[in-house]
């Protein structure tokens, strides 16, 4: 691991290649309502105050050095004591506007706060956390509306001794940033609710959890379908009534297709019993009409679905073997008809692809690239990720932007989560329980989970063109209630994530839900 001392730091490489490519370059501009010196590149090695920037705070603790991003040098905010200082320049002249500002950043994380901030500039303040990125660097954004013809840039830490963040090329440009899906798989809920699982406001009173959720700030929810699950749940019926649910609180609603009577995923896609032995040509016709059917029903009852899964992490093809990335003729075919059938419901509603495994960025070029190949069609691109699996935020978002620029299509992450606590609530050992797999920088607390949600979300807002549509979290709503476990054949099974619910083990909404609040 990383060692966050000033003289190791210096010494770091530039950002691998891959990441350079989409660098920005370092602004040399000096005029008025221009940011200066963005990359830093204007004064060399160990300035407290960089040409057009100021301090303030503890000073001593923000200077320049070597080690930049796409440039020479780069400013860093350290020192071997606590520290809070702000490195910050004010803009004047502006026209009034949207304007968003981009930065490349890596930080040892421990901070009470570290974070990008735009204010004074007419409109509330802006801020983004500086993601824990203690090698590679990552983008990000923020973006406010100007309404004075004013607005100050500022770099801000608040930090233990040894913290540590590095900033460079900066760029503050027109537009507007903002993520469309701040959404959550609940799944769970209705099964959950059968069992006598109970919700609770972060107050403790008695709650409908689509309506928590949603006042928290949740717009979207996704919901698995089943074709003959063995509990009866997360089948057609339960979808057409938790959807109910969801436009009625004013979400909109995306349905996950596991085209599979039990969880489907890259380790397994196994065919419903009732298409077992069905040819190639019968499946694409089983896929269709088990398709169109639920779409058309949700239709039918006023809660079309916005966007569609045709498969669930379908890294290796669906319905195996026919289905299998092994005859790609065959599993384009297999999704073609999934597409076709959403489509023929509503015209309108996206139709998403699926992966597991964001920071794989190899994996999922393959993936697309035989898609591209075999004229396989969808919408959007979704992608699993779990840090403590799928590796560094920083490779996270090299799999977004590539695919989002490499495609042309808009990219989300259609899973994530992180554990509030190692403690568990069943019998069932917790599939994340020990510190060691934790991500580096995300404690399992309450506020390591909400520090998680956001920085996923930040690398999201931070696709270029528009492209990043936002974040699902991955099971909200499955609390430890017994009869509510993993496995639909058994109902003695546990649960192995009531750890990375949003609801805690005394059934009362976490704070981590302010996260739905993202830009």
């Amino acid at each position: 691991m990383f060692h966050p001392r000033r003289t190791i730091r210096a010494l770091l490489p530039p950002l691998a290649a891959g990441l350079a490519l989409t660098a920005l370059p370092a602004q040399t501009a000096h005029a008025a309502g221009t940011l200066t010196n963005g990359g830093f590149e204007s004064d060399g090695t160990g300035v407290a105050a960089p040409a057009g920037w100021s301090e303030y705070g503890d000073t001593g603790a923000s200077y320049t050095e070597s080690g930049g991003h796409s440039g020479n040098y780069r400013l860093s905010q350290y020192s071997s004591s606590a520290y809070k200082v702000e490195t910050y320049q004010y803009l004047s002249g502006l026209a009034n506007g949207n304007y968003t500002l981009t930065a490349w950043v890596r930080s040892s994380g421990g901070q009470n706060s570290a974070y990008l901030a735009l204010k004074n500039c007419g409109s509330p303040e802006q801020r983004t956390d500086i993601p824990v990125s203690a090698s590679g660097w990552v983008r990000v954004v923020t973006s406010v509306a100007v309404t004075g013809n004013q607005c100050t840039i500022s770099i801000d830490s608040d930090a233990n001794a040894g913290n540590w963040i590095n900033v460079d090329d900066l760029s503050f440009t027109p537009g507007r940033t903002g993520l469309a899906v701040k959404g959550a798989d609940i799944s769970s809920l209705a099964k959950s609710e059968a069992k006598g699982g109970v919700y609770r406001t972060a107050s403790g009173g008695t709650g409908d959890a689509v309506t928590i959720l949603r006042n928290a700030g949740m717009n979207y929810a996704r919901l698995k379908v089943w074709v003959d699950p063995a509990d009866g749940f997360n089948d057609k019926a339960h979808v057409l009534a938790m959807a109910r649910r969801v436009k009625a609180a004013g979400m909109k609603l995306l349905v996950d297709f596991h085209y599979s009577d039990s969880w489907a995923d890259p380790g397994k896609q196994n065919k419903p019993a009732a298409w077992s032995g069905h040819s190639y040509s019968r499946l694409k016709t089983d896929v269709y009409n088990h398709t169109y059917d639920v779409l058309n029903a949700l239709k039918a009852q006023g809660t079309t679905a916005d966007m569609v899964q045709v498969g669930n992490e379908i890294n290796g093809g669906m319905l195996w073997s026919e289905g299998s990335t092994d005859n790609w003729p065959q599993l384009a075919g297999l999704i073609n008809s999934g597409y076709s059938a959403a489509k023929a419901v509503s015209s309108g509603t996206k139709v998403a692809l699926h992966l597991a495994n964001a920071g794989d960025d190899a994996t999922v070029r393959w993936w697309f690239d035989n898609a591209k190949t075999y004229g396989i069609d969808y919408d959007v691109i979704g992608l699993s990720y779990y840090g403590y699996w799928h590796g560094s935020l920083a490779a996270a978002q090299t799999t977004l932007d590539d695919a989002a620029a490499r495609y042309g299509k808009p990219v989300f992450i259609a899973e994530t989560a992180y554990p509030f606590t190692l403690a568990q609530d069943d019998s069932l050992e917790n599939q994340i329980d020990t510190t060691g797999e934790l991500v580096a920088g995300y404690p399992a607390t309450t506020a390591g989970q909400t520090r998680w949600m956001n920085d996923v979300a930040s690398v999201v807002e931070a696709v270029p063109n528009g492209r990043g549509l936002g974040v699902f979290y991955w099971e909200a709503t499955w609390t430890a209630v017994n009869g509510n476990g993993w496995d639909p054949t058994d109902a003695t099974s546990g649960n192995g994530w009531e750890n990375q619910a949003l609801f805690g083990y005394d059934d009362r909404a976490l704070s981590s839900m302010s996260w739905f609040g993202h830009r």
